[in-house]
């Protein structure tokens, strides 16, 4: 297939075209590299240097391409609080720009990469689908309007979309790995200890209902989540939005990520005892049993092979 891959300069897009080139697709990403990078773009897939707005109509406009899977967003949830405005206007007026372009080139096909804070604070774990959507950040709320409009594009111009939703990525992959500026993903944090990039990790509150008291969250390896994109792909239906969590089901505590990365890296990575963050819920962790049931997809790859993969990303950039 031609694909139009958004946001593909970025660390999950880069993967993602990765196994997309690796399949035998024909793949352009569109991103205006204002958080990716041009080098992160896998040999094979051209690259267009372009915002949604300026750039989607012009290259959708020949009716060649077959799909888009689309990342491009601002997903730093603090800075979505300082500048609201500005995650409204990038993250949902960039897609609406994109899904007018698609829809007047005749492109039906859309993958979108969600995020599991369309829920904001879950009544349970691990969160399901149906479960409320009630974000509490002006990012989650972003997403969530765009899975919104999908599902009114869906029905109204027979659109086939697939929203992946999730909580934080990690690992490398095909030496592509994480490069945010500003780093907010708690393993690369840590992992900057041992590299020289920091004195001590930051624990913010140890006294939470879990069973070493500090908060539990979701983990993906970025190669999974990549596994779930090409299997979405094939499942887009026209006139039909699906919504697929994608998660361990289970979880893993600040605790056990930090002693996970002194294992892997041999540091003792130092620690430092903060107070609990405002509005961080003691567990945050997403069910896959439908994409299982459905797609057949689940997450291939423990903590262990993250962090492991993480730090051999790290040491081979530094």
């Amino acid at each position: 297939m031609k694909l139009l891959v958004t946001g593909g300069a970025g660390y999950v897009g880069s993967v993602v075209v990765s196994h997309l080139v690796a399949a035998g697709h024909a793949v352009t990403v569109l991103d205006d590299l204002s958080t990716g990078h041009a080098d992160a773009v896998p040999a094979g897939a051209a690259l267009v240097v372009a915002t949604l707005r300026t750039g989607a109509a012009a290259l959708l406009a020949d009716g060649s391409f077959d799909a888009v899977l689309h990342f491009a967003a601002k997903s730093v949830t603090g800075e979505s609080v300082a500048r609201p405005g500005h995650y409204w206007d990038q993250n949902l007026g960039e897609s609406l720009a994109l899904f007018d372009a698609m829809r007047q080139s005749g492109v039906r096909r859309i993958v979108f990469s969600s995020t599991a804070a369309t829920y904001g604070d879950p009544e349970h774990t691990p969160i399901r689908e149906t479960d409320p959507t009630r974000p509490v950040s002006p990012y989650g709320a972003t997403k969530l309007a765009i899975d919104t409009v999908l599902a009114s594009y869906a029905e109204l111009h027979g659109f086939g979309a697939v929203s992946l939703r999730y909580f934080n990525v990690a690992g490398a992959h095909a030496g592509l790995g994480e490069r945010h500026e500003p780093e907010t993903h708690l393993i690369a944090n840590v992992l900057a200890v041992p590299m020289g990039r920091g004195g001590e990790v930051s624990l913010f509150g140890s006294d939470y209902p879990t069973p070493d008291g500090t908060c539990v969250r979701d983990y993906i390896h970025v190669a999974d989540l990549a596994a779930a994109h090409l299997l979405a792909l094939d499942a887009c239906e026209p006139g039909r939005h699906r919504i697929y969590n994608l998660g361990s089901g289970s979880g893993h505590s600040v605790k056990e990520v930090i002693d996970m990365c002194r294992q892997v890296t041999g540091h003792r990575i130092p620690v430092a005892l903060r107070p609990r963050r405002q509005g961080d819920p003691a567990v945050l962790v997403a069910s896959s049993e439908k994409i299982l049931r459905e797609l057949g997809w689940r997450a291939e790859r423990d903590l262990a092979a993250m962090v492991h993969d993480a730090w051999t990303y790290a040491r081979r950039t530094s």
